[in-house]
């Protein structure tokens, strides 16, 4: 099921559960089953069960915590109320068992590195009696990889509701309504993500890591860090750390490698990769700090003509050392990450800036070249160098369909000024994110930043109605359909930070295509 399906569970809750996402497939009864005082999850025996284990250690303990501390009551007006005596009389629930249908237990960060092609399905069943043989019942996970089994435990754990003791609110009983249960789930679409825009305000670490748990919730698989922008460039780069040192807003705002590293081994263990972005050439004022001689038409006025926000300034085009330069940058950041992909950016490029900027206008009429060219040759060069480190490279719309630029196949394109552009960059034959400014934008509604500046006025606010409507593969033809990777949420951060983070992000929670 697509978009619509998330649609119609927000109307409708089923019987089972508030899951979220919708199951592609869930039948259910209409018993109750009592966890145990000693529930466990546990690996079901044979070859693979301790390094199965050994391997979900993490995610194990994390469902055993949630299942402890949550207090998640029926959604009914007595809040469940009326199933106590039902659940108070039910079978007992004495573990979940998990098994992995391979005959090999991968690590989840080989199965995040391949999560746009990795098998996230997973089977779900839970019963409504205890077993012949035994006094107690047991609910069975299975998945052909160790992020279904992720995914799986996510499921598990939004069945499980909590009815106070009347003598202590904190304990009580936990329970699983609507029994036999069975779901059959995977995703309509490999790729479901957030996009966090860290440069225009900074946010601490644990604020990343606490989006993260909610994304996992969710079954959102990946985390699209907008790490740099024009205002800051607060991410360290080894080969040069006078980027972040003199680009960030102060010494306590820097992303250090080993902070990302943090970011990227918590997402693994969320079967979640983690994309970083690091615009060019355009949206690099901040470079300027530390590297002047690279960025052309810095702090230009009036900003209007030479940027789409101030402060002006990006990559030289038609500079040996400034291609060089920028290659290295990525070939730092692209060490950080090990997701499949990387984005190099390439929105919002403003040619003004490079035919008003001396040196770049030398090197467009020397080389008797246009700035179209030019950039194509700088965004070529970039994307060698992420090739060469094993990721796919991934851009702005803008490249392929305001510049036509002469990019690999390969590369995949982020569709966010009109969805209305899907079908020209499906007819080149790119892979698609959606991206939609006028579905996905989270930020908008919050009114203009920059005053009376006419380009800086708001997009109107997102309603989950507007949101959910969104039909990702509308105008497609049936074999463009496959060139849909998926879509994601994004959150600027011009009027937004750490304090407003959770409030925007999850008002309604992100839509995005999945079953």
């Amino acid at each position: 099921m697509l978009f619509s399906a998330l649609l119609i569970l927000s109307l409708h809750v089923t019987r089972a559960a508030a899951l979220w996402p919708r199951p592609r497939s869930l039948s259910t009864g209409s018993s109750f089953i009592r966890l145990g005082d000693s529930f466990e999850v546990v690996a079901e025996q044979g070859e693979l069960a301790k390094e199965l284990e050994r391997r979900l250690a993490k995610a194990i303990a994390r469902t055993s915590r949630h299942l402890q501390h949550d207090r998640l009551r029926r959604l009914t007006p007595d809040r469940g109320e009326s199933d106590r005596p039902q659940v108070e009389n039910a079978p007992i629930l004495s573990r979940l068992f998990l098994s992995l249908n391979s005959t090999v237990v991968g690590t989840l960060e080989d199965e995040v590195v391949n999560l746009y092609t990795l098998d996230e399905s997973y089977s779900l069943s839970v019963p409504a009696a205890t077993d012949a043989t035994s006094p107690t019942a047991s609910a069975h996970l299975s998945a052909r990889t160790l992020v279904g089994l992720l995914r799986g435990l996510e499921t598990f754990t939004q069945l499980i509701y909590f009815l106070p003791a009347a003598d202590d609110a904190l304990d009580g009983l936990r329970y699983i309504a609507n029994v036999p249960l069975r779901i059959e789930d995977r995703p309509a679409f490999p790729y479901r993500g957030f996009m966090l825009d860290t440069a225009r305000n900074w946010y601490p670490i644990e604020d990343i890591l606490r989006t993260l748990d909610t994304m996992a919730s969710t079954k959102v698989n990946t985390f699209h860090w907008h790490i740099t922008d024009q205002q800051s460039f607060p991410l360290e780069i080894p080969t040069f750390p006078d980027l972040a040192t003199f680009g960030a807003y102060s010494a306590d705002r820097i992303y250090s490698t080993v902070d990302v590293a943090k970011v990227v081994e918590y997402g693994q263990d969320l079967g979640i990769a983690v994309m970083l972005e690091v615009d060019m050439p355009g949206h690099t004022a901040s470079i300027a700090n530390a590297y002047p001689e690279h960025i052309a038409c810095l702090d230009a006025r009036p900003w209007s003509t030479y940027a789409a926000e101030p402060p002006a300034g990006q990559l030289r085009l038609g500079r040996p050392d400034t291609l060089a330069f920028s290659k290295r940058v990525l070939q730092d950041a692209a060490k950080l990450s090990s997701s499949a992909f990387f984005s190099s950016g390439g929105d919002e490029v403003n040619k003004r800036c490079y035919l008003d900027d001396p040196e770049t206008s030398a090197a467009l009429e020397s080389r008797n070249s246009t700035v179209d060219e030019l950039l194509d040759e700088f965004v070529r060069g970039l994307h060698e160098t992420l090739v060469e480190s094993n990721k796919t490279p991934v851009v702005w719309e803008e490249l392929v369909l305001k510049h036509d630029l002469s990019l690999a196949k390969e590369t995949v394109v982020m569709v966010w000024i009109d969805s209305a552009n899907v079908r020209a960059v499906a007819d080149k034959g790119h892979r698609i994110i959606h991206a939609a400014s006028h579905y996905f934008y989270l930020d908008c509604g919050a009114g203009a930043w920059l005053g009376r500046y006419a380009n800086g006025t708001s997009c109107p606010f997102k309603t989950w109605s507007k949101s959910y409507s969104f039909d990702p593969l509308f105008n497609l033809t049936r074999e463009q359909h496959e060139l849909v990777l998926g879509g994601e949420a994004l959150l600027w951060s011009e009027q937004a930070g750490p304090e407003t983070l959770d409030s925007i992000a999850w008002r309604v929670w992100l839509v995005l295509p999945r079953s």
